[in-house]
């Protein structure tokens, strides 16, 4: 979406990253690297981060790397979607489409090797591309791309929580956890839509909406 540049342009150095990355995880701090190219991607592993956001255009290498260092792919593939049929009557740069459409494919292609090459994956939405409210659709696209829905269902909830190291008190409903909790009509396990409409929000163990 940024405007003048390449969609595989690496904008910092692996020295650059390394320095980061080492500096934030002296401080117990997580690193989440926003990556679409390549070569960006591999640095961004060699350096150690913690979570490559985007991946689009992540390669074999990238796959060993992730599994090397275990890092996690974030990747928003329900985004295309909402950019190519909104984005022009939004005013989005016509750049910006052009990019989108040279991308969206690559990156769902790139999802649906790396869950088959093993890489650990997380729930990623990108939101605010899109009308918030939409996020669950990215659900039905991981499963079009290769996942199971439970495999979906973790990487938002479990595999989200471990890889903000928070599986102390997020990401399972079991006793002492933070108890977020949604409720839906229907079994996700066998239609992984039924997610997008959902009937209770429980936050913090208080009922937020439903009920």
């Amino acid at each position: 979406m940024s405007k003048g540049d390449t969609v595989g342009a690496q904008q910092v150095s692996l020295e650059e990253i390394k320095a980061i990355v080492d500096e934030a995880h002296r401080l117990g701090l997580r690193v989440a690297v926003h990556a679409h190219g390549t070569d960006g991607i591999n640095d961004a592993l060699r350096a150690g981060v913690d979570t490559i956001e985007h991946a689009s255009l992540a390669d074999a290498e990238s796959f060993r790397l992730a599994k090397q260092h275990g890092a996690w792919f974030d990747m928003d593939i329900y985004d295309d979607d909402y950019i190519l049929a909104e984005g022009e009557k939004n005013g989005m740069y016509p750049e910006s489409l052009a990019k989108e459409k040279e991308i969206g494919r690559k990156q769902r292609e790139t999802f649906r090797a790396a869950h088959a090459a093993g890489v650990k994956m997380l729930f990623g939405t990108d939101a605010g591309n899109y009308p918030h409210g939409q996020n669950a659709r990215q659900f039905a696209k991981m499963v079009e791309w290769g996942m199971t829905p439970m495999e979906a269902i973790q990487a938002a909830t479990r595999s989200a929580a471990e890889a903000l190291d928070r599986s102390a008190d997020l990401g399972a409903i079991a006793p002492g956890r933070y108890a977020d909790l949604i409720a839906v009509d229907g079994d996700p396990l066998g239609d992984i839509r039924a997610l997008e409409t959902v009937a209770v929000v429980m936050k913090a163990g208080q009922i937020v909406k439903g009920g």
